[in-house]
């Protein structure tokens, strides 16, 4: 179970709160100040659980920084809710990108290999990562993942993670920065619904532009939304498709590599 939003949980005591009696069959009434007090008890405790998973997490996201910065690893989390389009816009930035700088990529799906399998066809080596029920990948997965051969020396990770504009906002996993893929193809209102998310990014990748023409999208709405949540977010409007825009995001990667080489 997350601990962040409970998903992957499955209530063994799960029943109708309907029972028969004499009389027929009635509501059953439970005591409702004694409820009151289990409810009150038992958010207490998850509040508690949650801070203890995200205290050890964050630990282990201190030495997976370390490690990146040591070995001249430029890591980058990308986030998005499914169907942003972010596999394909990783895909095209990996092909324009390990012409000048080694890339390597860790995948998170839930089920799958279906991710890698397409990075790989682009040339470069893939690590999938399937977390099951779990709704996000957290720093111990990516620790684990640190001496395989998708992680090199001197290049740019890109960690793919689950899509969830949710859970993966709280989870450090001792990347250089978070960035959100939001395609036009969803609401401008997403960086309002989902503030935790874009307020944890540096960068916002507005995809599929190409679509522009025939979707009702607001894109400078959605950009000044973004940026009310986040007033230092920087902002790329880019096309998997038509590659408009990739040349200033890869421009910005190539520049924050060359600063961690230094």
């Amino acid at each position: 179970m997350c601990v962040t939003c409970g998903c992957g949980e499955i209530s063994k005591n799960s029943h109708s709160h309907e029972h028969p009696s004499k009389e027929g069959t009635l509501p059953h009434v439970h005591d409702c100040a004694q409820k009151q007090t289990e409810i009150s008890v038992t958010n207490e405790r998850l509040v508690q659980l949650e801070e203890d998973v995200l205290a050890a997490n964050d630990k282990v996201a201190v030495e997976n920084r370390f490690f990146f910065k040591t070995n001249h690893i430029l890591a980058l989390n990308l986030v998005s809710s499914p169907g942003s389009g972010k596999t394909s816009l990783l895909c095209k930035t990996i092909e324009k990108l390990s012409k000048t700088i080694p890339v390597g990529v860790i995948e998170g799906d839930q089920q799958t290999f279906n991710d890698a399998e397409r990075i790989q066809a682009t040339g470069v080596e893939a690590l999938q990562i399937n977390t099951g029920e779990g709704c996000h990948l957290e720093a111990q997965m990516i620790h684990q993942a640190l001496h395989h051969p998708v992680v090199k020396k001197d290049s740019v990770l890109f960690i793919e993670n689950v899509g969830n504009l949710v859970c993966p906002a709280s989870f450090d996993l001792g990347e250089f920065c978070k960035v959100v893929v939001l395609s036009v193809t969803e609401g401008e209102d997403k960086p309002l619904k989902y503030p935790y998310m874009f307020s944890a990014s540096r960068v916002m990748l507005l995809n599929k532009i190409d679509l522009l023409p025939y979707v009702n999208f607001d894109t400078q709405k959605c950009i000044e939304y973004a940026k009310r949540v986040n007033p230092d977010i920087e902002v790329f409007e880019v096309s998997a498709t038509t590659e408009e825009g990739l040349d200033q995001w890869i421009s910005w990667i190539q520049r924050h590599y060359s600063e961690i080489e230094e």
